[in-house]
C-alpha cells in the first residue's frame, strides 16, 4: 500500500444477503461503514447470528477514526454490540438509526456514550476522509446514503435505497444533490444490488398501505401483522390503518416492544391516545376491534408470531376468522421456518395473507430501472456493485457499464478483497480475513466449521460412545466394555448390535500393549467401530471412544 492510495475493504455483505461491512483506508486513517449482522442459514446449526470478521481492524486500531450507519436494519447495525465490545471509537448515524442503536447497546448493558447524531446534509470530519450524510428512501425512516470525500476524489455509498415518489415518511432519495456530486466528479459509486436483477421499478411503499386498509375494513376478525421490529415506516402504516377502521393496536415481541416505544418517544410513529393498549386492554377488545403488531415474519423459533403458531403464546391464541398478514419477504435461508408457520397459522382457522396473495409488503431496494438513473446521474469513473449474492453484484455491475462506465472498471469484490485506487489506476491488491464469526448463546467465534460440522454429523446418523474401562497395572480390560447410543438406533430393537459394538471395542484393547499411548487405543476403536457401524447399518454415527484407567 502506497501513503496516496485508497483502500476499500469489503469485511462483510458482498456474495451473501447480510454482514454487511465496508472500510475505506487512506494513509493512516480508517472510517467503517455499517457494521451488521447476517442470520444463520439452515445448515449453521445451534448458531443464533452472524457477524464479520473484525481482526483486520484489531491489527490496525490505531487507525480508526469512525463508524458511519447508513440506517437502522439489522442487516447494517446488529452487530454493533459485539464492535463495541472491542472498539470505542465515535459511531455517527441520523436520529432513529441512532435510537434502535442505543435499544442494542442498552440491552448488552454497554455504555452509549459513543453514538453521536448527525442530520442528513451534515458532514463528519473523520481523519483524511469528510463523510456527508444524504438521505434517501428506504423502507426505515432516517435512511441515508454517505458521500465520501477523499484525497483522491469524492466517493459516494448509496447504502440500501430505492426511488420512492410517494414514500410513507416523506423522505426521498436526494437525486438533486448528488446531481451536484455527478457534475463536480464522481471517483468511485458503491450502490445496493440487492435487486439488480429485476427490472423496471420498485413499487413504492403506499400500496402497503392502502392493502393493509382493505385488510382491516374486510377482516370480521383479529389481524396480525408480522413485520421487522425495526421496519417503524411500516409500524406506522399499521398504526394508520387501525385509526381508519377503528381498531386499537397491541404490540408484541420484546425487539418490536422497545422499537416502537423507542419510535414514538422520538416523534417517528404517532398514535392517537388510547389507540396502543396494554395487555389488559387487549383481552377485553372485542376481535373485530383489534390489530397486532409482531415479531416473527422470518419465522425465527422463540419470535411471538411463532409461538402464537405453535399455540404457545402467552396472551394470544390464534382462532378462527383471524386474519395473518406477513409483511416482509423471507430471507434466503429462512424460506421454510416462514412456510411452516405459515402452515401452521393456518391449522389453527387464520387467514394467511402475504405477497403471493396480497400486496401487503414490496421491496426497499432499487430496481433496474432506478439504478440505471443512480449511474447516470454520477457517472463514476470506478464501479463497486454491493449488497446481494454473487449474481446480483455480477448484474449489477453489467448493468452499470451499459449505463457507462468504462470497460474493466465495474469491480466485483467478495468479503475481504482490498480494491486499491491511486491517481493512475484501480486494481485488486490482495485479501485481508473476512471470514464469518458465529454467535452462539454468549461465544462470540468460538464455534467453528470444525465444530458446525460435528453437528452436522450429530444431525444426520447420531453419536456412538464407546466406554472401556482398564486396569491402570496391567492394562487388560477391569470390566466388560460398553457402547451407549443417541439418534443412531433404537436401544430396545438394536441392542444386539451393540452387544456386538462393544466386543469390537474389546478386541481393539487385545491388540495393543500396555505402555501403548491411551490416544493411540482411542484412535484404534473409533476406526473399528466405524468401520463396523457402517458395514452393519450403512450409517455413519459420530463415534466417541472413551478410555478410563481404574
Amino acid at each position: 500500500m502506497t501513503q496516496n492510495s485508497l483502500r476499500v475493504i469489503p469485511l462483510g455483505g458482498l456474495g451473501e444477503i447480510g454482514r454487511n461491512m465496508m472500510l475505506f483506508e487512506y494513509g493512516d486513517d480508517i472510517i467503517v461503514v455499517d457494521v451488521g449482522l447476517m442470520f444463520p442459514e439452515e445448515e449453521m446449526l445451534g448458531v443464533d447470528l452472524v457477524i464479520p470478521d473484525f481482526s483486520y481492524l484489531e491489527e490496525n486500531s490505531e487507525k480508526l477514526r469512525g463508524v458511519f450507519l447508513t440506517h437502522g436494519h439489522e442487516d447494517h447495525v446488529g452487530a454493533i454490540p459485539y464492535f463495541c465490545r472491542d472498539f470505542s471509537v465515535p459511531i455517527y448515524g441520523t436520529r432513529l438509526t441512532q435510537g434502535l442503536v442505543r435499544v442494542k447497546l442498552q440491552d448488552h448493558k454497554l455504555p452509549t456514550e459513543v453514538l453521536q447524531e448527525v442530520q442528513p446534509g451534515e458532514s463528519v470530519e473523520a481523519g483524511a476522509f469528510q463523510v456527508e450524510f444524504f438521505p434517501v428512501a428506504h423502507s426505515i425512516p432516517d435512511a441515508c446514503g454517505l458521500i465520501i470525500r477523499t484525497p483522491l476524489g469524492t466517493v459516494v455509498h448509496t447504502g440500501d435505497f430505492k426511488l420512492d415518489h410517494t414514500p410513507v415518511m416523506d423522505q426521498h432519495t436526494d437525486l438533486m444533490r448528488l446531481g451536484q456530486i455527478g457534475s463536480e466528479g464522481c471517483l468511485l459509486l458503491l450502490a445496493d444490488s440487492t435487486y439488480a436483477e429485476i427490472e423496471g421499478h420498485t413499487p413504492s411503499e403506499q400500496i402497503v398501505g392502502d392493502s393493509l386498509r382493505n385488510i382491516m375494513v374486510n377482516a370480521e376478525g383479529r389481524v396480525v401483522v408480522a413485520t421487522f421490529a425495526s421496519l417503524i415506516s411500516r409500524a406506522q402504516q399499521v398504526v394508520d390503518a387501525a385509526v381508519f377502521t377503528g381498531r386499537k393496536v397491541f404490540v408484541t415481541g420484546r425487539s418490536m416492544i422497545d422499537n416502537v416505544a423507542m419510535a414514538r418517544q422520538l416523534g417517528y410513529l404517532e398514535a392517537p391516545e388510547g389507540t396502543i393498549i396494554n395487555v389488559e386492554e387487549m383481552r377485553k377488545t372485542p376481535s373485530s376491534h383489534l390489530a397486532i403488531i409482531t415479531t416473527g415474519s422470518q419465522g425465527e423459533p422463540t419470535s411471538a408470531l411463532t409461538r402464537m403458531a405453535n399455540g404457545t403464546h402467552r396472551h394470544i391464541t390464534i382462532a378462527e376468522g383471524d386474519t395473518v398478514v406477513l409483511s416482509a419477504t423471507p430471507i434466503p435461508g429462512n424460506e421454510q421456518a416462514v412456510a411452516r408457520n405459515v402452515d401452521n397459522l393456518f391449522r389453527q382457522g387464520a387467514s394467511v395473507l402475504y405477497n403471493r396473495v396480497e400486496n401487503v409488503h414490496v421491496r426497499g431496494h432499487a430496481s433496474q430501472d432506478e439504478l440505471k438513473i443512480i449511474q447516470s446521474i454520477l457517472q463514476p469513473e470506478y464501479f463497486v456493485p454491493i449488497h446481494g449474492e454473487y449474481r446480483h453484484l455480477v448484474t449489477h455491475a453489467r448493468l452499470a457499464e451499459r449505463v457507462g462506465v468504462p470497460a474493466g472498471n465495474a469491480f466485483v469484490l467478495t468479503d475481504g478483497d482490498v480494491l486499491e485506487i491511486d491517481q493512475e489506476e484501480a486494481r485488486l491488491a490482495g485479501r485481508v480475513d473476512a471470514d464469518l464469526v458465529y454467535i452462539d448463546g454468549l461465544g462470540v467465534g468460538d464455534v467453528g466449521e470444525s465444530i458446525l460440522r460435528d453437528r452436522a454429523s450429530l444431525s444426520t446418523d447420531g453419536v456412538v460412545i464407546a466406554i472401556l474401562t482398564v486396569d491402570a497395572q496391567t492394562g487388560l480390560l477391569a470390566r466388560p466394555a460398553k457402547v451407549l447410543s443417541r439418534g443412531f438406533v433404537d436401544i430396545e430393537e438394536s441392542g444386539d448390535l451393540l452387544d456386538r459394538a462393544a466386543r469390537v471395542a474389546e478386541e481393539v484393547l487385545k491388540g495393543w500393549e500396555k505402555t501403548d499411548p491411551i490416544g493411540a487405543v482411542n484412535a484404534g476403536m473409533k476406526d473399528a467401530l466405524g468401520k463396523f457401524l457402517y458395514d452393519e447399518t450403512r450409517r455413519r454415527p459420530m463415534v466417541l471412544p472413551v478410555t478410563v484407567e481404574v
